[in-house]
């Protein structure tokens, strides 16, 4: 950890926060569409995380997204539901079961099932 600390303040704060990714473990998912890379850069054993990365890349056009965002939890039961993303109007979310739904304020755009592959 202490590395990760000493190269974290040498580098811009984003590229310090990315760095320090392969401590905490990642999950890749890959849809029709995209490949996304999702980790949490939260302590192991932690049931809520609220710094949690996005990598998303097209499939398509080979452009990528950067997005930041948090684990979403049933309330009573901490019970592990996906993640959520935020984007301006446009909200990313990954369910527990591998799918991608991206809404445009409150109506649904995009909903793509998924399946997480080895990183």
């Amino acid at each position: 950890m202490l590395k990760c600390n000493i190269i974290s303040l040498m580098l811009l704060p984003i590229a310090g926060f990315i760095a320090c990714t392969d401590l905490v473990g990642a999950e890749t998912l890959i849809t029709k569409n995209f490949q996304i890379k999702i980790t949490r850069h939260c302590e192991e054993g932690n049931v809520t995380c609220d710094r949690v990365t996005y990598v998303g890349k097209s499939l398509k056009t080979g452009k990528s997204i950067f997005l930041t965002g948090k684990t979403v939890n049933n309330s009573r039961s901490y019970t592990f539901l996906g993640y959520e993303f935020r984007n301006g109007l446009y909200r990313y979310i990954i369910t527990n079961e591998n799918i991608l739904l991206v809404y445009q304020g409150d109506r649904l755009i995009l909903r793509e099932q998924g399946e997480l592959v080895d990183n």
